[in-house]
């Protein structure tokens, strides 16, 4: 039975959240196959700050639609929560190829790093939630999008100091919260239909 405090439940071993959280996953990375598929790794080109600003710009239209309560274009917001998954994702590759890596990654190796990617952030978001009892299912999508925002503005500080810093996180960890930051906004969209 189902918790409306903690939004958790035993299903053979795993919470709703962990359910859940796969199953947004699942339809990011549906997404990311299929346009690797259609374009390759073209993305493979972008530099940390390149990635930085695709997110910008997907999280900041979020921001702007929810402010102004209309949008002009039909992409729904979900789209864009998902694209910022998978930018994040990106970016956690790229940080993690050698310079010389080729451009072009095979299919089946792109899936493996992203899975790889996805897991250590859903480690990360189980460790949390037991720490904090899953308080992001009180907070409003608004709180999301700003946090995004702040992880963005947070790894463009690093970058602007070559990418080193005294006591905080490096930019791997800013994108791992900024999956989890969209997974659970992706979450909470999906329980509201």
């Amino acid at each position: 039975m189902l918790t409306a405090l903690t939004g958790m439940t035993t299903m053979t071993g795993m919470t709703t959240t962990n359910i859940q959280y796969d199953q947004v996953i699942k339809s990011c990375k549906d997404i990311f196959i299929k346009k690797a598929k259609d374009y390759g790794t073209a993305w493979r080109v972008l530099r940390t700050i390149s990635i930085v600003d695709q997110i910008f710009i997907k999280a900041q239209r979020i921001r702007t639609i929810q402010e102004k309560g209309q949008q002009r274009v039909a992409d729904d917001l979900a789209a864009e929560f998902r694209g910022i998954v998978n930018y994040a994702v990106i970016g956690l590759i790229q940080l993690s190829l050698p310079p010389d890596a080729p451009e072009e990654i095979e299919l089946a190796k792109v899936s493996a790093l992203y899975n790889q990617y996805v897991q250590a952030a859903k480690k990360l978001m189980q460790d949390k939630n037991h720490d904090y009892g899953e308080a992001w299912r009180s907070m409003s999508q608004e709180s999301f999008v700003d946090l995004v925002l702040m992880k963005l503005q947070r790894i463009r500080q690093i970058l602007s100091n070559e990418g080193k810093t005294l006591v905080s996180e490096g930019i791997d960890a800013n994108y791992d919260d900024i999956i989890n930051y969209s997974v659970f906004a992706l979450i909470l969209m999906n329980e509201k239909h």
